[in-house]
């Protein structure tokens, strides 16, 4: 794919997406870091369910380590391996207090020392929170970079260098969200909406879906 058709594709998402921002819920970088962390393999829905009850609560480092592991969990066992979360989000807080002050720092060696955060968390929160022209590449993103060909590769890592390199300057800010919610709302894992699809002429998936054809009428 040269770089003509990876503008067209870009400008094309802005255009039809053009608020593109995550869907979790939050208002300060803490809140977003903890939403970000339960994400892992839920969604964002399941999500915000239950931070829509935890952050009234607690939402500040000091407030959710008070709650201990088993306060946080009644708040979060509706979320695949909350158990887990749970502990990594407690000793998160407390590393937070102890060497940030309580703040989420902006800092990709900084955010990955916290427990329960990854590569792709860390870019979000330095992306989302701090403005940073990083791309996170979740499940989707990985999905429609390599089923279009805008940026195929073999693992998580490879296609993120790739977009890295070769998305146009001007979207880089927030090529990470378009690609999430063209992949989550139209480019779907099972049958993607091919007919439907503002780029349907660019991408370069060999495997595109019909319109389905019009059930026959049954009436009398």
């Amino acid at each position: 794919m040269n770089a003509n058709k990876r503008l067209a594709i870009f400008d094309r998402l802005a255009e039809a997406i053009p608020e593109p921002t995550t869907e979790l819920r939050y208002t300060t970088p803490f809140e977003l870091l903890i939403a970000v962390v339960l994400s892992a393999q839920a969604t964002d829905k399941g999500v915000n369910k239950a931070t829509a009850k935890l952050f009234p609560v607690a939402n500040t480092p000091r407030d959710i380590q008070a709650l201990g592991v088993d306060g946080l969990k009644e708040y979060i066992k509706t979320i695949n391996f909350y158990n887990g979360k749970a502990a990594n989000i407690i000793a998160l807080c407390g590393q937070l207090l102890e060497k940030h002050h309580g703040e989420v720092p902006d800092s990709r060696e900084d955010l990955e020392a916290l427990p329960g955060v990854g590569r792709k968390t860390a870019n979000v929160l330095l992306n989302t929170a701090f403005g940073h022209e990083l791309i996170a590449v979740d499940t989707h993103v990985f999905r429609v970079a390599n089923r279009t060909g805008l940026a195929p590769g073999k693992n998580v890592r490879e296609v993120e260098q790739k977009l890295d390199k070769w998305t146009p300057n001007k979207h880089k800010r927030y090529a990470h969200h378009l690609l999430i919610l063209h992949g989550r709302y139209t480019c779907t894992a099972r049958r993607p909406k091919c007919p439907a699809c503002v780029i349907q002429d660019l991408c370069e998936y060999t495997e595109k879906t019909v319109a389905l054809r019009a059930e026959p009428d049954k009436s009398p």
